[in-house]
């Protein structure tokens, strides 16, 4: 069969069958948020919100185009002219995919909040995705994985690190490891 990207499948969905993700790290600043208001006033949504179909709850949960979702809500003028329906890409990935899927498409834009991103760590930990898995998935390198743990504070996150020996005083007579009181 051949692959077709989800982008040639673009459906109208009403704003109130999409919900936000409740991981998404990424923060736009006032300034940001108003430029975004002004190209979609003036241009209209030329980039579909993606999203991942829920057939429970029939809602579609945002993977990425957040803030695209939030200028709908929030401007009558917008919601008016497009009649309530945002352009939606629909993506059918477990939630680690769809976590790593939201990481993937907010790191070639911008920044992302720092604490955010460390929760997203802890969860992708604690759903048993090693650091191996996070660094591809999510483009880190092992010192910001760890950097992001650290921030978390959960000694669960380190408990398959292997630690190096630490260095203790030895006597420099006999080479044997001093006793010390701490």
């Amino acid at each position: 069969m051949e692959y077709k990207s989800p982008v040639y499948h673009v459906i109208p969905v009403p704003i109130e069958q999409i919900k936000p993700n409740t991981y998404n790290p990424n923060a736009v600043a006032p300034p940001e948020m108003k430029l975004l208001y002004e190209s979609i006033k003036s241009d209209g949504y030329t980039m579909p919100i993606v999203c991942y179909y829920n057939r429970a709850s029939e809602t579609y949960i945002i993977v990425d185009g957040f803030h695209r979702y939030r200028i709908m809500l929030e401007h009558p003028d917008i919601y008016e002219r497009e009649r309530g329906m945002l352009p939606v890409s629909v993506i059918n990935k477990s939630i680690d995919q769809r976590m790593a899927s939201t990481i993937r498409h907010n790191r070639a834009r911008g920044n992302h909040d720092v604490d955010l991103m460390s929760n997203i760590i802890r969860e992708l930990h604690e759903l048993g995705r090693s650091d191996a898995w996070i660094s591809k998935h999510l483009g880190m390198d092992r010192d910001e994985i760890l950097r992001l743990k650290q921030i978390t504070g959960l000694a669960a996150l380190f408990k398959d690190v292997k630690f190096g020996k630490a260095w203790r005083p030895a006597d420099e007579e006999t080479g044997e490891e001093v006793e010390t009181l701490y």
